[in-house]
């Protein structure tokens, strides 16, 4: 059982028979009463976001998934498809289950399929991930005041900001719990 001052993002709960992953999370601490937890959550199974409020003294059940290792082959449209790395059975996930994880896909990557009542509902993803920048402009000084930071396209069609020395053909590694730049990678 988890209380609510176990919550952050990431973490998967199972709510009135489904489960959900908490996608944004905040905590406020009012001058009088509870503290309170607000989260935006997303139905693993349909894909639905809610945002609910939560006081500190409430539960939940923890989402009892299983997980299978896969790779991850290519992209059709709305559905992306998976194979079974041991017996080379092949499943698909829709785009709304996929969540943010589509933008930093490789074919090829292996990745944990998470399984809910034996139906595909989610997969999880290595925490750093190596891209080529595709499309970066140059950057000249002054172009901004505050911090230096320029806009760039990865292959996958993922869009960040990285420090001005990046150009393109770079390989750049990305945190995909964040989205956002680590370093650049040398090989």
């Amino acid at each position: 059982m988890l209380s609510a001052s176990d919550l952050r993002k990431g973490l998967k709960v199972q709510i009135d028979g489904s489960p959900y992953i908490v996608t944004e999370f905040e905590f406020s601490k009012p001058g009088k009463g509870q503290a309170l937890y607000r989260c935006k959550m997303r139905n693993m199974i349909s894909g639905n976001q809610l945002v609910k409020t939560y006081r500190s003294n409430d539960k939940f059940e923890k989402a009892e998934l299983d997980e299978r290792n896969m790779q991850f082959l290519y992209n059709q449209g709305e559905e992306f498809h998976f194979m079974d790395t041991d017996n080379y059975e092949q499943l698909s996930l829709t785009k709304e289950q996929m969540g943010d994880n589509i933008h930093f896909l490789l074919e090829n990557m292996d990745v944990v399929v998470l399984f809910f009542d034996g139906k595909p509902i989610d997969i999880s993803i290595p925490t750093f991930v190596n891209l080529v920048v595709t499309r970066a402009d140059p950057w000249a000084k002054g172009d901004t005041s505050g911090n230096d930071t320029k806009p760039v396209t990865v292959q996958t069609g993922y869009e960040l900001q990285v420090p001005p020395f990046v150009e393109e053909g770079d390989k750049i590694q990305i945190d995909t719990r964040t989205g956002e730049y680590v370093t650049r990678v040398k090989e």
